[in-house]
C-alpha cells in the first residue's frame, strides 16, 4: 500500500524514497521551528475580525468563549504531541499514519484524508484570496488616485508568489518564511502614542484601537432587535472564534521535523515550541478582541482595520503585513499536501524522485488551486470558508479525542465540538434577513 504503518524493516530504495519526501527528509529542526510554524499555522487575518465576533457575543459570553477555545484547544494539541511517539520505536509522521493507527489501515484514510485535504486545500485557497484582498487594499491605500485594478489580477500576483515557494523542498527550508510570517503576527510593544516603523498587525489593530481610545456614544449590547437576528449572530461569532484556532492538521507533520532519542523524545521540544506559541497566539487575540470590541463597540466592522481607516499608511503597512504572513501560512498547509502528492506519484505511480517531480507536481497543484479559486471566486467565501471552518474544528475538537480517550475533558471537548463546529459553521455563512 502507498500509506503504510507497517513496522516493518525499510528497503534501501524506500528509505531513499522517505528522504526525499517532504515531510521526512529533514529531521534536524529546533524547538523554536515548531514555535514559528505553530504561530504560523495558527494566526492568521481572521484575527482582525474578532472585535466584531466580540460585538456580536457581548462581553461576558465573547470572554467565556475566547478563552475556552484556547485552554480546548492547547490540551486537544497537546494530545496530538503525545501521539506522536506513542508506540515504541515508531513515529507518525503524518495525521493519516496516526489515523489508520487508530481506526484501521484503510477506515483511518477514509476518516482523515478527506478532511485533511479539504481543510489544507481550502486554507491554501483563502490565503490565496485573502493575500489578494490585502494586496489590494494596500495598492488603493497608497494610490488613492491610481486607475482601479481589479481584485482578480492582485490574486494573481499572490499566487504567482505561491508557485515560487512552493519549490522550497521541505519543512525545514521554509523556516525563513515561516519566521517572518510569525513577526508579521506579533512584535512588541513598547510605545502606543508612536508607532515605530516596524509593528505587527495584530499590534497595529489593539495598538491604533488604544490611541484612537473609546468612541462617543459607543454601545455594547446585542446589535439585532430580534431574537432570531441574535442567535444568528452570536452562532457566526462563534464559528469566526472557533475557526481562529487553527493549526492541528499539521502538528505531527511539523514534530516529525524535531530529531527524536528514547532520551530525548521530540515531544519534549514540540510542547516547549508549541507553549510558546500559544502566548504568542494569546498576546494576539485577546487585546486585538477586547481593545477593539472596548474602543469601537457595536460599531466596529469584521476587518478592525477599515473601522480605524488612519493615518493611512499604517493601515498600508498592516495589510502588507497580513500578505507577508499568508506567503508562510500558505506553505505551511501545502507542505503536508506535497507530501500526499509526491508520495502517490512516486511510492504508486513509480515516478523517480527528483528536482522534475517536484517542479511539475507542485506547480499543477498551485495552479489548479487559483483555477478554482477564479471559477468558483463568487461564491468561494460563503462555501470554502464555511465547510473548511468546519472541518477545521473536527481536528481541533473530535479527531484527537477520539483518538485517545481522557474522560471528563472528552466530554468537554465533545460538548464544545457540537456547539463550535457545526451550527456557525453553517449559520456563519448566511444573513438573519435571508433566513426571515
Amino acid at each position: 500500500m502507498v500509506y503504510s504503518v507497517d513496522n516493518g524493516v525499510q528497503t534501501e530504495m524506500e528509505k531513499s524514497i522517505d528522504d526525499w519526501l517532504p515531510i521526512t527528509s529533514s529531521r534536524n529542526a529546533k524547538w523554536w521551528y515548531s514555535a514559528f510554524h505553530n504561530v504560523t499555522a495558527m494566526v492568521g487575518a481572521g484575527v482582525l475580525s474578532l472585535p466584531y465576533a466580540m460585538s456580536e457575543l457581548g462581553w461576558g459570553p465573547g470572554i467565556a468563549v475566547l478563552i475556552l477555545s484556547w485552554v480546548i484547544t492547547l490540551y486537544t494539541l497537546w494530545q496530538m504531541v503525545e501521539m506522536h511517539e506513542m508506540v515504541p520505536g515508531k513515529r507518525f509522521d503524518r495525521y493519516h499514519e496516526l489515523g489508520q493507527h487508530v481506526f484501521g489501515e484503510k477506515l483511518g484514510l477514509w476518516i482523515v484524508i478527506p478532511q485533511q485535504l479539504v481543510v489544507e486545500v481550502g486554507a491554501n485557497i483563502v490565503y490565496m484570496v485573502t493575500g489578494g484582498k490585502s494586496l489590494k487594499k494596500f495598492h488603493d491605500v497608497v494610490c488613492r488616485d491610481c486607475k482601479s485594478i481589479k481584485l482578480t489580477y492582485f490574486i494573481m500576483i499572490s499566487a504567482s508568489a505561491h508557485f515560487v515557494l512552493s519549490q522550497l523542498p521541505n519543512f525545514n527550508s521554509i523556516s525563513g518564511v515561516s519566521l517572518a510570517a510569525a513577526v508579521m503576527s506579533l512584535r512588541y510593544v513598547t510605545e502606543i502614542k508612536i508607532i515605530p516603523p516596524l509593528r505587527s498587525y495584530s499590534t497595529i489593530a489593539w495598538g491604533a484601537s488604544v490611541d484612537k481610545g473609546k468612541q462617543e456614544n459607543v454601545e455594547y449590547g446585542y446589535k439585532s432587535a430580534s431574537t432570531s437576528g441574535t442567535v444568528f449572530n452570536f452562532l457566526s461569532a462563534l464559528g469566526n472564534v472557533a475557526f481562529a484556532y487553527a493549526g492541528h492538521n499539521v502538528v505531527l507533520e511539523i514534530q516529525a521535523t524535531i530529531p527524536s532519542t528514547p532520551e530525548k523524545p521530540s515531544k519534549k521540544s514540540m510542547w516547549r515550541g508549541v507553549i510558546i506559541a500559544y502566548i504568542i497566539v494569546a498576546i494576539c487575540y485577546f487585546p486585538v478582541a477586547l481593545v477593539g470590541y472596548w474602543a469601537f463597540g457595536n460599531a466596529v466592522d469584521d476587518d478592525i482595520l477599515i473601522t480605524l481607516g488612519k493615518p493611512r499608511w499604517l493601515i498600508a503597512m498592516a495589510n502588507m503585513m497580513v500578505v507577508v504572513h499568508l506567503m508562510g501560512s500558505y506553505q505551511i498547509y501545502a507542505m503536508p499536501v506535497f507530501d500526499m502528492i509526491e508520495t502517490v506519484l512516486v511510492k504508486k505511480l513509480h515516478f523517480p524522485p527528483g528536482l522534475t517531480l517536484r517542479l511539475i507536481a507542485r506547480s499543477v497543484y498551485v495552479g489548479n488551486a487559483h483555477f478554482l479559486l477564479l471559477l468558483f471566486f463568487s461564491v468561494q467565501d460563503e462555501l470554502t470558508s464555511s465547510h473548511t471552518c468546519s472541518l477545521h474544528n473536527v481536528h481541533r475538537y473530535n479527531l484527537p479525542i477520539l483518538q485517545r480517550t481522557a474522560r471528563v475533558l472528552w466530554w468537554i471537548c465533545i460538548c464544545a465540538n457540537h456547539i463550535l463546529r457545526e451550527l456557525p459553521s453553517h449559520f456563519s455563512s448566511h444573513k438573519p434577513e435571508e433566513a426571515l
